[in-house]
C-alpha cells in the first residue's frame, strides 16, 4: 500500500519531542493537553473515527496532529497530512493542463486516504467553491467512517450547521480542546462549579428512609442517566423537588463526557440569564453573541434549574430561542426542573415531552436533606411481612 505523508517541515514533529502536558504553566491547560496527548497516542495505535483538536494558536495542536501522521508512516502505515489551505490550492492547480495529477485523481486520493490529517480548518473558508469542496470531502469521509484527524482553527460552534452537527456526533467524533482556560464559553468546570465537578455516577447518593417505590424510581433515574451519558442522543428531562438528585445525575453525565474527552456544557439557568444580561455591559469581556451562540450550539448542553426564572418576557424569549434551536437541530440536551409542566411556557413544555426526541422522567424521591443520617449503630433488620 502506498505510504505518503506530505508533512514537509513537520516531519520532525513527533510524540518523542512533545511534552505530554504541554508547555503551559496553567494546571487546567496542562490537564487539557495531557488528555489530548494520551488520546492521540491511543488513536495512533488504532485509528478509528474522527479525532478533532481545537484550541488557541501556539497551543501545540498542529504538532500533535503531525505526530499522529509521523508515527503512522514510521510504522509503515499510509497517512496523508494536508492543511486545508494547501488542499484547496492543490485542487485549484489540478485543473491546470500542466498539473502532475489530474483533479479527479487527486481528489479521490484525498477522499479515500486510509488516514487523513486535515490541519488548519477554519469556519471562514472563503469562496462558495472552497466550502463545497471541503463539504464534499468531509461528508464522504464521515459517511464512510474513515479515520480522520482535523485541527480546527475556529471553535466548533462557529462552523456551519452541517459540519457542526457532524463534529457533535459522539458516535464517531472526539473533540479535544487545548490551550484555552476553562470558562463559560469552554467545555470544562469553571470555579463556581466545584461541587458539580465532584458529582459522578459512582458517588451518587444512596438514600436512606426511602419507600421501596421511591428507591426503585431513583435507581431507574440513575440507569437512565448513565445510558444517556454513554450515547448522548435526544433530550433527557428530570423533574423533581429540590434535593431529589436530578442535578447530581446531570453533572455526572457531564463528568462522564469529560472523562471520555467529549465536549459538554453545564449551565444553571438563573446564572446563564445573568451572564446574558451582563454581556450587554461595556465591562463584559465576552460579547452577548458569543455566549448565546456557544450555549445554543453546544454538542451536549445541560440546563440545570430550568423554569422558575423565565417569568419576564425577555427571559422567556431567550430560553425559548435556545430550546427551539436545539430542538430543531436535534442537539443532545439534559434539562432539570422543579416545575410541573403546567408551570412551564406551553411552547417549551410541548418540546420537553415530545416522545420522538425527549425522555421525561419524574424523580419521586424527596429532598435528601430530610433523610435521617446514620448514627453509627447497625440499622434494625426489616421485618418480614
Amino acid at each position: 500500500m502506498q505510504r505518503y505523508s506530505n508533512l514537509g517541515s513537520l516531519e520532525r514533529s513527533t510524540f518523542d519531542n512533545l511534552e505530554p502536558k504541554g508547555r503551559s504553566g496553567s494546571p487546567s491547560r496542562q490537564e487539557q493537553f495531557a488528555r489530548a496527548y494520551n488520546a492521540a497516542r491511543a488513536f495512533t495505535a488504532e485509528p478509528k473515527g474522527w479525532f478533532i483538536i481545537s484550541g488557541t494558536s501556539g497551543s501545540g495542536k498542529t504538532h500533535l496532529a503531525a505526530a499522529i501522521a509521523n508515527e503512522r508512516t514510521r510504522q509503515g502505515n499510509p497517512a496523508l497530512y494536508l492543511s486545508a489551505p494547501d488542499l484547496l490550492d492543490h485542487l485549484r492547480s489540478a485543473f491546470s493542463p500542466g498539473s502532475e495529477m489530474p483533479y479527479d485523481e487527486f481528489f479521490e486520493k484525498v477522499r479515500n486516504a486510509p488516514l487523513l490529517v486535515l490541519d488548519d480548518l477554519s469556519a471562514q473558508t472563503g469562496t462558495p467553491w472552497a466550502k463545497e469542496k471541503l463539504d464534499q470531502l468531509l461528508t464522504y469521509r464521515f459517511n464512510s467512517e474513515l479515520p480522520t484527524v482535523i485541527v480546527l482553527q475556529s471553535p466548533p460552534e462557529q462552523f456551519e450547521d452541517r459540519l457542526r452537527t457532524r463534529l457533535a456526533d459522539t458516535r464517531l467524533c472526539r473533540i479535544y480542546t487545548i490551550g484555552e482556560e476553562k470558562s463559560l464559553l469552554g467545555y470544562g468546570w469553571s470555579p463556581q462549579f466545584a461541587v458539580q465537578k465532584g458529582m459522578t455516577f459512582q458517588n451518587f447518593m444512596e438514600r436512606v428512609n426511602l419507600l421501596p417505590e421511591q428507591r426503585e424510581n431513583l435507581e431507574a433515574a440513575k440507569r437512565l442517566a448513565f445510558e444517556f451519558a454513554k450515547t448522548p442522543e435526544g433530550w433527557l428531562v428530570f423533574q423533581g423537588v429540590n434535593g431529589c438528585g436530578k442535578t447530581h445525575l446531570a453533572a455526572a453525565i457531564v463528568n462522564y463526557q469529560y472523562e471520555a474527552g467529549r465536549p459538554a456544557m453545564f449551565q444553571v439557568v438563573p446564572e446563564l440569564l445573568d451572564h446574558l444580561r451582563y454581556a450587554f455591559s461595556p465591562e463584559s469581556k465576552v460579547s452577548y453573541d458569543q455566549i448565546f451562540e456557544s450555549v445554543k450550539t453546544a454538542p451536549l448542553l445541560v440546563l440545570d434549574d430550568f423554569g422558575e426564572q423565565s417569568s419576564t418576557p425577555w427571559a422567556q424569549e431567550k430560553l425559548y430561542q435556545i430550546i427551539n434551536y436545539r430542538y430543531n437541530a436535534r442537539l443532545a440536551t439534559v434539562i432539570t426542573t422543579t416545575c410541573s409542566l403546567d408551570k412551564i411556557e406551553t411552547r417549551v413544555a410541548s418540546r420537553l415531552i415530545d416522545h420522538k426526541l425527549s425522555t421525561f422522567f419524574t424523580i419521586m424521591a424527596p429532598d435528601y436533606r430530610g433523610d435521617t443520617r446514620p448514627t453509627g449503630r447497625r440499622a434494625p433488620r426489616p421485618q418480614r411481612s
